[in-house]
């Protein structure tokens, strides 16, 4: 059962979500997704096994609901810089469906946790798939094909969000960074509290993600995104340099993103 402080967050998730005031089959897509009871059990569950099971961080609805929204964020971010997404790119689409490729790969990506931490992102892939097949043929009915390419590209985005395999789709790139920016200390909060916040193998993921205080995503300077990461102590640094920056530079996106850490208010360091 979900705690009343998690569905509060999720509420508040969902607002920011709905403050983009998605369009056409986007915002159908997006409401379906949202109030889809299979979708919503499967991330519950996930959940339960990461965090009950195997002491791991958050990846449940709040998480996934947090990257959707990352990648809302970044895509809003491509588009004000005139930058096309691979499908606009290619001439196969065009930018609304790009961000409806985003938004099933980055909502549906942790599926697989519900049933383990190894290869989820592949478990999680055939998870999706039926759920993705039977809502995409209902939102998008008129186009088979376009049915196809979405689903392929969120498909895309799932099994690469680790960074471990390679993607190709500029989508697919942006759900993997949206991924790492979901590092703040809230993410470790009920973990560290099951075991008493005593160290376990591991635990670096938890308390390097304690030490986040903020993170921020919005237009650069000299590229389109700008991450910038703020943290009470130099152990949150793992988060941005063995997590957040691998995914950045292990993509597709890495091009159009600028990346800071600052260390208690201090001088932003850069990284990209």
């Amino acid at each position: 059962m979900r705690s009343g402080k998690e569905l509060a967050l999720d509420g508040k998730i969902l607002e920011k979500i709905q403050s983009f005031k998605l369009l056409g089959k986007t915002e159908q897509l997006a409401d379906m997704l949202l109030k889809d009871d299979e979708i919503q059990f499967m991330q519950e569950y996930a959940n339960e096994v990461s965090i009950v099971r195997l002491k791991y961080n958050d990846h449940g609805p709040v998480h996934m609901r947090t990257v959707a929204l990352n990648s809302l964020i970044m895509m809003d971010l491509l588009r004000q810089a005139n930058v096309k997404a691979s499908l606009e790119k290619e001439e196969a689409g065009d930018f609304e469906d790009s961000l409806s490729a985003v938004f099933c790969g980055a909502f549906l990506h942790d599926m697989g946790m519900g049933i383990g931490r190894q290869d989820h992102e592949l478990h999680s892939v055939y998870m999706a798939y039926p759920i993705l097949t039977r809502i995409l043929s209902e939102v998008y009915n008129a186009s088979i094909q376009k049915q196809v390419m979405i689903r392929s590209i969120a498909v895309e985005a799932i099994t690469g969000h680790m960074g471990t395999r390679s993607i190709h789709s500029l989508e697919a790139g942006i759900v993997q960074v949206a991924d790492g920016c979901d590092m703040k200390k809230g993410r470790a909060r009920i973990p560290l509290a099951i075991t008493g916040g005593a160290p376990r193998m591991g635990d670096i993921h938890q308390y390097s993600a304690q030490a986040i205080d903020e993170l921020t995503i919005e237009a650069g300077k000299e590229k389109p995104i700008s991450i910038r990461v703020g943290m009470s102590s130099e152990v949150g640094l793992f988060q941005v340099e063995e997590v957040l920056l691998n995914k950045i530079a292990s993509g597709t996106a890495k091009s159009y993103i600028e990346l800071y850490a600052i260390l208690n208010g201090g001088e932003p360091k850069r990284y990209l």
